[in-house]
């Protein structure tokens, strides 16, 4: 009886077939999604644009632009911290652009190791 009862549930379990067909599609998507955001360059500045970086999809910084009255010989420490803050915001900005893009293919599913 117990066996007549699960299948006459209806529904089943769905078809795997078409489940991997999917994910297959999904994950192509994805890996022709990861090659465009690897090539996007972002630009972000820090110290009301006294040092901007520019970065790619790949978190590779590609440019450092530093302008001249920011630095000071007399105060190096200043200008490490506006490198580490513009540096740090260029990360945050790929990051994020990487991972808004990527749930739009994703639908928001959790897909850890992929990307």
């Amino acid at each position: 009886m117990a066996k007549k009862g699960f299948q006459g549930m209806g529904g089943g379990m769905p078809n795997m077939n078409n489940m991997m067909k999917q994910v297959q599609q999904m994950q192509k998507k994805m890996e022709v999604l990861q090659d465009e955001l690897n090539e996007r360059e972002l630009e972000t500045s820090a110290g009301g644009g006294a040092i901007t970086v520019k970065i790619n999809g790949k978190k590779e910084i590609l440019a450092i632009d530093i302008k001249p009255e920011v630095v000071d010989p007399d105060d190096v420490e200043m200008l490490q911290d506006l490198m580490i803050a513009a540096v740090n915001e260029a990360i945050r900005s790929a990051e994020e652009m990487v991972s808004k893009e990527m749930s739009k293919v994703t639908g928001n599913v959790s897909l850890p190791g992929l990307f």
